[in-house]
């Protein structure tokens, strides 16, 4: 994410990195596959809202932070919104990594595993679909995702796409698998993400000044 905040700064943006619960610094008992990072999404918008009231806001999140923002219930309204590579839900989750290592008895062996939610972490699978949420965005958004991913298919980004009100935009990744795409195609991403943020962020002209985009992961 260091990558994406020097660009980000050196476009003018404020930045702020996010260590979900569970990940740095941030300590958790447990990974919820976001119900619970949510929180810490939460938290952050919270923070910008008190240090830069009034400013636009934006938010990157890759994977998990992208599931964790989706599935944030009462977080502060933002501007402008990027995906990368996010899960649409949590059965296709669980599928598409299985079906990675054990191929046709990723099926039976998911439901094994998914009915384990609710006894081991008090979660419901079906609190589990970011991609339900997604006609409830209020801010234009672009999709990303490697159209060789594995973990999240190009079929299923392209369903996450078609859930989101517009304006919206996609950019499937040529030859690239579940990995950072900023690291992947460095200049492509530079150049949409950037040109994204100035168009998303020009449309709430009323709100100008200072640009501080939440980043997470």
């Amino acid at each position: 994410m260091l990558g994406r905040a020097r660009f980000l700064n050196a476009a003018g943006y404020g930045v702020l990195l996010v260590d979900l619960p569970g990940h740095g610094e941030s300590a958790a008992p447990v990974i919820t596959f976001g119900l619970r990072e949510a929180d810490g999404v939460r938290a952050a918008l919270a923070y910008l809202e008190r240090e830069a009231p009034a400013q636009p806001l934006g938010v990157i999140g890759v994977s998990l932070g992208a599931a964790s923002f989706m599935l944030c219930r009462d977080c502060l309204a933002v501007d402008a919104v990027v995906l990368e590579s996010m899960y649409p839900t949590i059965h296709e989750a669980v599928e598409d990594r299985l079906r990675m290592r054990v191929g046709p008895l990723a099926v039976p062996l998911s439901t094994l595993l998914l009915a384990q939610l609710p006894l081991r972490l008090d979660i419901l699978p079906a609190q589990l679909r970011p991609i339900d949420a997604m006609a409830g965005l209020t801010a234009p958004v672009l999709v990303a995702a490697g159209d060789q991913d594995r973990h999240t298919t190009i079929a299923e980004t392209r369903r996450i796409v078609a859930a989101a009100p517009a304006p919206r935009e996609s950019w499937e990744v040529p030859g690239a698998a579940h990995v950072d795409l900023y690291g992947y195609a460095r200049q492509e991403y530079e150049a949409r993400i950037g040109g994204f943020l100035a168009r998303a962020f020009a449309q709430r002209h009323a709100r100008a000044g200072g640009l501080t985009t939440a980043v997470g992961e």
